[in-house]
This record gives C-alpha cells, structure tokens and sequence, in this order.
C-alpha cells in the first residue's frame, strides 16, 4: 500500500444523516448499557488484519461519551453480527436471533455488496425487495432507530460486469431509505469522493492481501468509523467541538492504519 496518504474531505452533504436518532439519544439519556447492532455481510464482519468498523465505532463512541460528553452511567455496545457472503434475504432470518434478541437502540444495517459482486448467486430483484422488507420490519419497533449502509467504493465492485449493477444497487438502497423514511450512510458516495476528488488510489482504499479487491483497508475502514461517528452524534444533537464532529471544512488528518484498539 503507497505511504502517501492523502487528506480526506467528510463532505456534510454526504456524511451527515437526514433524520434524528431519537430512540438512541432516548437510551444515552438512561443507564446501563446503551447497544448498537450492526448487522451485514464481511465488510461488517471484518479481516483478520483489519479491524471492523464496529469495534472502531465502539472504540470512539465510548471515548467520546467519556472524555467529550461525560455519561458515565451509560455503557457502549456495539454488537457485530456481519457474516460473510451474506445479503439481505440471508440476513433478514436473523433478525429476531441476532438483533431483537439483543434490544438494540440503534441498528446498522449494511446491504447490497454481495448482490453485486456475487451476482451470480443472488437476485436482484430479491434481495431489493428483502431490504424494502426488511426496513419494515426494523421499523415496526418503535424503540429501535436505523441506519442503512450501502456498499463499499472497492475496486471489485466497479468491473466491468459489476460497475453498472453497482449503481443500480446504491440507487435503490438510496430509495428504500427514502420511502422507508429512515436514515442512510452513504458509504459508496463518501469513498468515491476520496478517490475522485482527494486521489485516494484504490491501494489504499482496499485491503492490500485481498486477493478480490473487494474489501476495505484498515486505513480506509479507519475513517469510515470516523464519518460513522460523526454522523451519529450529530443526530442526537451533540454539538461538542472535540474533533469527534466532522463538517464540510473539516478534513482527516493523513494517517496510517491504526494498530487494533488504536484510533
């Protein structure tokens, strides 16, 4: 992977969500423990040489909410329940074992990669109607907020015979959110802004011993957690200049993966 990092920009536009969190601001209010399920394929599951974004999001929520926000009645959880090669019909069984079970605040939900790059093994057209299903069943616990999570900008996902399926699945994954009225991370958009407009390579995006080029770096990973963060404490009206905010004329500063439990 280059050393030459480059400074990244977190555009608000495409950073930040377009609706309150207001069952997870509810829970941060509480005591005890305050969980978070984040639920997907591998890119949430994680590398064995790359930490997950889940366990980076925890890393940092807690931090926050201890030297920035102090709660220290509350406790972070972030649950991973990514497993590999999975998509939304797969994903959508679990529900009930692997996230009502758990009694979440907030849930993550990362869709559409597998519909894509294993496109030979999924329908498309299911697995959109699952997400759609799948939203309305999220939706129908009113003490649980969500946030879809569409795929990751990776070499892979951008082949000739996946560049356009890609689109059409960011698209409709951007549609769901919208009729489902529920929020978005737009990871796909954020990382082709890296690429386009701050010349991160794709050696540097992707994992460098992947051999499918489909999955993210640590360093790459690293400051998906970081706009994740931000994201969500802006949603629950946190307005603390900590560095944990990240706005338009903010920038990342140029970095090399963190070591595990570092940021």
């Amino acid at each position: 992977m280059p050393d030459n990092f480059p400074t990244l920009e977190f555009p608000a536009a495409i950073v930040d969500l377009k609706h309150p969190l207001e069952n997870f601001k509810t829970a941060l209010a509480g005591t005890g423990p305050v969980r978070i399920v984040a639920m997907g394929s591998s890119s949430t599951a994680g590398l064995d040489n790359v930490v997950a974004y889940p366990a980076r999001l925890e890393l940092y929520l807690r931090r926050h909410f201890k030297d920035h926000d102090q709660r220290p009645n509350i406790r972070i959880d972030v649950l991973n329940r990514g497993k590999g090669g999975e998509e939304a019909p797969q994903e959508v069984k679990r529900f009930d074992a692997d996230i009502f079970a758990d009694h979440p605040s907030l849930v993550l939900w990362q869709v559409g990669t597998n519909a894509v790059f294993r496109q030979k093994e999924f329908n498309f057209d299911e697995v959109v109607s699952k997400i759609v299903e799948g939203l309305k069943v999220l939706g129908d616990h009113p003490t649980m907020d969500v946030v879809l999570i569409d795929p990751q900008y990776t070499t892979a996902m951008l082949f000739d015979e996946s560049a356009e399926l890609a689109e059409k699945m960011v698209l409709a994954i951007r549609t769901a959110a919208q009729n489902a009225r529920v929020n978005l991370f737009q990871r796909w958009a954020l990382m082709r802004h890296w690429h386009v407009r701050n010349n991160a390579s794709f050696e540097q995006l992707v994992a460098p011993d992947d051999g499918l080029l489909l999955h993210q770096s640590d360093w790459s990973t690293m400051h998906v957690a970081r706009a994740l963060r931000s994201a969500i404490l802006k949603a629950v009206g946190a307005t603390q200049t900590c560095g944990c905010l990240i706005t338009t004329a903010d920038s990342a500063p140029a970095a090399p993966p963190a070591p595990p439990g570092q940021s």
